[in-house]
């Protein structure tokens, strides 16, 4: 499990981004898989989740997901649901102690936030589908309606793909740029013409930092390049593998 400073040690709040390192799971999805939507047998991926709750909460919280579809959309939480009965949804937030909100991915960029004096927790699924259409804003607007205030949230960004290893086609490019000509920065050439390469980790701390939030922090973990750490779609389809497991990142109040 990997903790940033920016949430270390705040009063009455456990989160983690979890690697694949400790779980049940074998094959495509050795060791810790916590994706249902992948083909690993759904009680690997259910112990896989427990063991992740019980090492960041000591067993203590009831663990929510969503089912993901690149979208703008955020659910506030109130009480836990079936699995069958997962929102589409690409963020959740809480003022629920015990219910530890979660997002799944393998690639995209998971953030976590936190107004700990006010006790709102979120996580958000942040791919640049999600990105640029807002879902930031969204999660961060879900949590003010639970009372949360942004000079009081800090965000985490969690393992993602790096822009070294995020090559693109230039329609990708286009799209951000008539979006916002400031975006360019967030690309640089490739080896390939016509094929730059992304920083999704710093459109993701821009878009955020643009919020106005008390705290950012964003790790540096590469979830393409580090195989022994992390699950990742664009690795698996390089390799023309036919699946791929998904990282866990999860945060909770007491």
């Amino acid at each position: 499990m990997i903790q940033l400073s920016s949430l270390v040690g705040l009063k009455g709040v456990r989160h983690g981004f979890f690697t694949r390192i400790g779980g049940v799971s074998a094959g495509l999805y050795d060791s810790k898989n916590c994706g249902f939507g992948s083909g690993d047998d759904a009680d690997n991926v259910a112990r896989n989740r427990a063991r992740c709750v019980a090492e960041m909460a000591e067993g203590s919280a009831r663990l929510v997901t969503a089912f993901q579809i690149h979208s703008a959309e955020t659910l506030i939480v109130e009480q836990p649901w079936r699995r069958e009965d997962s929102p589409s949804v690409d963020a959740l937030v809480t003022a629920m102690p015990g219910i530890a909100v979660g997002v799944l991915t393998a690639d995209c960029a998971p953030v976590l936030l936190c107004d700990g004096e006010n006790g709102v927790v979120g996580a958000a699924h942040a791919g640049w589908k999600g990105a640029i259409g807002g879902i930031l804003e969204s999660a961060v607007a879900a949590m003010e309606e639970l009372g949360a205030s942004r000079p009081s949230i800090r965000a985490a960004v969690g393992p993602c793909i790096a822009q070294s290893s995020y090559e693109v086609g230039p329609e990708f490019l286009k799209r951000f740029v008539t979006e916002d000509a400031d975006n360019a920065a967030f690309f640089r050439d490739g080896e390939r013409p016509d094929h730059p390469h992304f920083d999704l980790k710093g459109y993701v701390a821009r878009r955020l930092e643009r919020l106005g939030l008390g705290g950012l922090e964003v790790a540096s973990h590469d979830t393409v390049a580090e195989e022994d750490r992390f699950f990742s779609y664009r690795r698996a389809t390089r390799r023309g593998e036919p699946d791929y497991g998904r990282n866990l990142s999860a945060i909770a109040l007491e």
